[in-house]
């Protein structure tokens, strides 16, 4: 028998699709980084257009409004497309969703000048937010259970966590962009993110381009998988419908529900930071300052993390929280990796229901207000969502044959709920104060954990095992 190492990315007939996942995997990391950026835009748009939490909340429902919208066409174009030909389709959208920025900044400019309102302003930015997302649907539809088979079916999970660890690096460098892009300042002190927000963007559209083009030549099979559960046979009593399957239906809502507190909590993690945090010790500014004094090229990025705010006590700026997102990225990415041990030994089931509990703990915690140990578990929250979304799309689509690209959409469109929650958290946010507000997500938690413990009762299975922890949303 072959080793794991060994036959973890070689099919049945012996072809080794080593080239072929790793290519598939600079995907994640693309939308990882895309993710990143928009979860630190919420506070840009509140400053420069004087929006409320739950107003600026708007940014996470064009996102996961383009998921919900291209999740079913993007399922069925799969299928007449094939693998290769969806994902080149999403590339080239996400590059169009890329360059409309250019424009959208331009009207922005207009609306500074008094020429357009900032509501139009804000809602040409959301356009193209919306189009990229879109274009992510398409790649997320493809690329997750594509994943699952590029290899020995046994490793299913492992591939699709291990292709995903690259979505953790591109979700820590993200929020980085998007400190330098959407809250730089002139010599003046004046804000310049309105004039700047496009050029990310730019390299995105160019990046996802080149991409394309080496997608179009390379050799991308079209793979067949199991189908356990004779979903695509003519097997007298056979059920022909995923939704009659209650472990891939309970998926679904448990989706939308984690997709909807990682996005509330990703999302509102500035307004945490500079609001919610004590006093922070005047060494650290004094530390930073030095640090920043010594680095040469990094200065300008090292410099300006803390302020003194309305209330006489140092605490972050939105750019020093900004960049602090990137070490809630990181403790995400710590979670995949050293959750891969565990789920080598336990369970995938197992560990998700404890990793929802542990989560249920910490926003309780942020809840209560308890000074730094809950700035403590807002970051233990980033560590324990780390293999939700994965772990989650593994099990749902557990068995289910070529039905796994349309079941794949339907768990795609779940992240919608990513569009909606934010919304409430900010509504909570806004009549009593950010800590509250982390109610919605830990309700949220409470069902990923019941679905995880309950999974061998809805799937008739035992367990999935050789899970890694290096995947997320």
């Amino acid at each position: 028998m072959s080793s794991p190492k060994k036959s973890m990315f070689v099919l049945e007939d012996g072809r080794n699709v080593a080239f072929t996942f790793i290519l598939v995997t600079s995907l994640f990391l693309l939308w990882g980084f895309c993710n990143g950026m928009i979860d630190v835009m919420d506070k840009h748009f509140q400053d420069e257009l004087h929006l409320t939490k739950a107003q600026s909340a708007w940014v996470q429902f064009a996102h996961y409004l383009g998921y919900f919208l291209m999740s079913i066409p993007a399922g069925w174009l799969a299928s007449k497309l094939g693998y290769k030909g969806g994902i080149i389709m999403g590339l080239v959208i996400v590059a169009v969703g890329g360059f409309w920025f250019i424009p959208a900044t331009n009207i922005s400019l207009m609306a500074k000048a008094g020429e357009v309102s900032a509501n139009t302003a804000f809602v040409a930015f959301l356009a193209g937010v919306c189009l990229i997302a879109t274009g992510l649907t398409f790649l997320e539809t493809i690329a997750n259970p594509y994943t699952t088979v590029l290899g020995d079916k046994r490793y299913a999970a492992t591939r699709i966590n291990l292709a995903q660890s690259t979505n953790g690096i591109g979700w820590i460098f993200g929020p980085i962009v998007g400190s330098m892009y959407f809250y730089s300042k002139d010599a003046a002190g004046n804000s310049t993110g309105s004039q700047t927000l496009y050029v990310p963007y730019l390299g995105i559209a160019i990046g996802v381009l080149i991409l394309a083009v080496i997608f179009y030549f390379s050799n991308i099979p079209d793979i067949k998988t199991e189908d356990d559960y004779h979903l695509d046979d003519s097997t007298p009593g056979a059920s022909h419908s995923i939704w009659t399957h209650p472990h891939f239906v309970m998926a679904v809502a448990a989706q939308f529900l984690y997709v909807a507190a990682q996005a509330g909590i990703f999302s509102f993690f500035i307004n945490y930071l500079t609001s919610e945090v004590p006093a922070i010790p005047a060494s650290w500014q004094t530390g930073m300052t030095s640090m920043a004094a010594n680095a040469g090229f990094l200065s300008d990025w090292l410099s300006g993390w803390f302020e003194t705010n309305k209330n006489g006590v140092l605490a972050f700026t939105d750019k020093g929280a900004s960049n602090m997102a990137s070490l809630g990225f990181v403790c995400f990415l710590v979670g995949r990796f050293s959750g891969a041990a565990l789920l080598k030994k336990f369970s995938a089931h197992k560990v998700l229901g404890l990793y929802g509990t542990m989560n249920v703990i910490a926003t309780f915690v942020v809840f209560l207000k308890l000074g730094w140990v809950s700035v403590f578990c807002v970051f233990s929250s980033f560590f324990f969502m780390s293999i939700m979304f994965p772990t989650i799309f593994a099990l749902g689509i557990f068995g289910l044959g070529m039905r796994a690209k349309k079941a794949s959409a339907f768990i795609v469109m779940a992240i919608m709920g990513g569009a909606i929650l934010p919304k409430l958290m900010g509504a909570v946010a806004d009549h009593y104060d950010m800590s509250r507000g982390f109610i919605v997500p830990m309700v949220c938690f409470i069902f990923v954990a019941f679905y995880g413990f309950k999974w061998p009762r809805f799937s008739k299975a035992e367990s999935l095992n050789g899970v890694s922890a290096t995947g997320g949303h």
